[in-house]
């Protein structure tokens, strides 16, 4: 599996890229994308590190599973590539975000790179998929990867806001110093669970509050019309 991490995430995860359990991790990846198609390409797994460097995290978004459908993943949690439909989790957060923020359109997309490219880390907990079959690289080292990147990111001395939608979600914030970090919790937008308090919950604009109150800079949410 190629590792290519920028220079900021490489510095910081360098002891973890050395651990046995990364190493056959690295080796399962490898050997499921010989014998089945994986998702996301190869070149996009550490997407969402290169477009948000380490020291330019401010919101760390953490999602669970890459899409798994064709054209779809691309590195980033609950973004699709250009040119395809918005999955429904997608869609929710884009019905929260129009009741939320003032000005919020929805755009003809689902690709969030914009909001990466501001600092929000947009982070599965499990980096690749085989084609068409949900969570078949679950337990496989990855949760270890990213729970590394979670106490990284909380070791960082600035205040970030952590967004944890869902059970799944949840149970990672035994990771995070809720007293000096701002950990914002809600339900998963997904359509079985967004009406139970995904819809109301108002996360854009109490993420910006939270900047705001560290004197930080707001995430703007728009995105433009076309990707």
């Amino acid at each position: 599996m190629k590792i290519d991490l920028p220079a900021s995430w490489e510095r910081v995860l360098a002891g973890e890229l050395e651990q046995p359990y990364f190493k056959k991790l690295a080796r399962f990846v490898e050997d499921e994308r010989k014998a089945h198609q994986v998702f996301p390409a190869e070149e996009d797994v550490f997407a969402a590190f290169k477009l948000t460097p380490y020291e330019s995290v401010r919101v760390l978004l953490l999602g669970q599973d890459p899409y798994h459908d064709d054209g779809q993943a691309h590195g980033l949690c609950f973004s699709v590539r250009p040119g395809i439909t918005p999955p429904p989790s997608l869609a929710n957060m884009y019905k929260e975000a129009v009741s939320d923020l003032p000005g919020f359109t929805i755009p003809g997309h689902g690709c969030l790179t914009t909001w990466a490219t501001q600092g929000v880390l947009l982070l599965n907990t499990v980096l690749t998929v085989r084609a068409h079959t949900p969570n078949s690289h679950k337990n496989q080292g990855w949760e270890s990867f990213t729970d590394a990147v979670i106490k990284k990111v909380n070791d960082r001395p600035d205040g970030v806001v952590f967004v944890l939608w869902g059970g799944y979600a949840q149970k990672k914030a035994k990771l995070i110093d809720a007293k000096r970090h701002t950990v914002i919790k809600a339900a998963h937008p997904s359509p079985l669970s967004a009406r139970s308090g995904f819809f109301g919950s108002k996360p854009f604009s109490t993420i910006n509050s939270a900047l705001r109150a560290r004197g930080v800079d707001e995430i703007d949410w728009r995105l433009p019309e076309t990707a």
